[in-house]
């Protein structure tokens, strides 16, 4: 388990500090971890692992060794918490009946699925395909623009994320998953990322984000798409909501199609069921995912237009599990708990809560730097000093480690971002445990 990488997205792999980690795990689990290591393929991001997991329910993921941990990451699909009883019952159920379908010919459960789910949008949004994951649903959402516009190029933000296969790596721009790839198609120009905003209700002082992408538009007429999540995940980068007016504005005067990417911040992450309902506007296709199967199912989607259902002689996903019985019965009963138990109406309660307990951090500790957040998703960026803003990465890193420690899971992004995201059903006790080992961790880093 050794390399002289460093992972600067997500957990830092092969530092001194995850030596020290392996230390404190017991000897059983290590040796399930060595044969991780011997039989998968390496990768950057998720070799090695931290831990092992053997059972998980609630808010919690629960180790080999019994140790269990608060997940304020869970890959994002975790909104309405793990093992989800309602959830479970609903695909037992399915299961028992019909746990396949296969392609050409449809279900009851995918048509109810889809009714459910394009009910939250405007009447002619009223178009969807599902695909097996976000990956595949960001492909799907890159063709249809090509079949609609009869352009090629795409425009998004520098150093975005939108899926590990070829097409969706070409349109992100993290450097990491494009090494040794060659000359990557659709042919992709990077935008400037908005500057990071505290709320949607900023000054607008990232309005000059949007006047670039309108040069970019303006000097190239093969542009026909722009794709962005609406809130970066990874870091929660906020753009206020002047800025989407903007580009809302400016994709309809150009013929370019906004394409957003909610595979892991929408259903409740921000406190509404989708992120672009904080800013008033509306996408001409909208990428999800990860928690739509509530972390039961693998399943994704893209939801469009009545206007945009032309390409009856494209075949745009085709896959095997494209309307999965199991799949869309998981995503019909995620939304019916959300709504069952007003999760929406808790996550901005517990966005107050949140809003207020970081502030007071952010007073005891002046190595907090910028923070951001709306609903359940926060950023805390860490900083050596104050002025320079410069990146305090070690000590990011420790803060992470020592969370783990006392059981408390969560990524750390760019470095210094400690990137927040407990499930939705979280409740104001157990948050208020979390925060405590948050705070005790940064008290034994920093000093105060």
């Amino acid at each position: 388990m050794t390399s002289n990488t460093l992972a600067t997205e997500g957990d830092i792999n092969f530092s001194e500090s995850r030596k020290q980690w392996y230390k404190l795990i017991n000897a059983e689990s290590i040796d399930l971890l060595e044969e991780d290591a011997e039989y998968f393929l390496h990768q950057a991001l998720s070799t090695p692992c931290l831990d092992v997991v053997v059972a998980c329910e609630g808010i919690y993921i629960i180790a080999q060794s019994g140790k269990r941990y608060v997940d304020f990451h869970g890959n994002s699909v975790h909104q309405i918490g793990y093992r989800n009883q309602y959830v479970i019952d609903k695909v037992k159920a399915q299961m028992d009946i019909l746990p396949f379908s296969p392609r050409r010919y449809t279900n009851t459960a995918a048509i109810d699925f889809a009714k459910k789910l394009t009910s939250y949008f405007p009447e002619n949004f009223n178009r969807v395909l599902f695909a097996p994951g976000g990956t595949s649903a960001v492909g799907m959402a890159l063709k249809l623009a090509r079949i609609i516009t009869k352009k090629h190029k795409v425009v998004s933000w520098a150093d975005s994320f939108h899926g590990a296969s070829l097409d969706a790596i070409a349109v992100g721009g993290e450097e990491q998953f494009k090494r040794h790839m060659g000359k990557l198609t659709p042919e992709t120009i990077n935008a400037p990322q908005p500057t990071s905003y505290r709320n949607v209700y900023s000054d607008g002082s990232d309005l000059h984000y949007a006047e670039d992408l309108e040069e970019l538009f303006k000097s190239d007429d093969q542009i026909g798409a722009f794709i962005a999540e609406t809130i970066r995940n990874t870091d929660v980068q906020i753009p206020s909501r002047a800025y989407w007016k903007k580009v809302r504005e400016l994709c309809t005067k150009y013929n370019v199609l906004l394409i957003l990417d909610e595979i892991p911040i929408a259903f409740g992450r921000t406190g509404k069921m989708f992120a672009f309902e904080h800013y008033g506007i509306e996408p001409d296709i909208i990428c999800l995912g990860k928690g739509l199967g509530a972390g039961i199912i693998p399943i994704a989607a893209i939801v469009t237009k009545d206007e945009y259902n032309i390409a009856e002689e494209v075949s745009l996903g085709h896959y095997t599990h494209e309307k999965s019985p199991l799949g869309c019965a998981a995503g019909l009963a995620m939304l019916e708990f959300i709504e069952q138990n007003n999760l929406l109406d808790k996550v901005v309660e517990d966005e107050a809560y949140l809003c207020k307990s970081f502030s007071a951090m952010a007073k005891r500790f002046p190595n907090i730097g910028d923070i951001r957040g709306l609903g359940l998703l926060w950023g805390i960026e860490l900083v050596t000093d104050k002025n320079t803003k410069q990146k305090a990465v070690e000590e990011a890193e420790q803060v992470m480690y020592e969370c783990l420690k006392n059981g408390l899971s969560f990524k750390v992004s760019k470095g210094n971002v400690l990137q927040l995201c407990p499930p939705l059903i979280i409740t104001r006790d157990e948050l208020h445990t979390a925060l405590g080992i948050l705070e005790n961790a940064l008290g034994k880093v920093f000093g105060n």
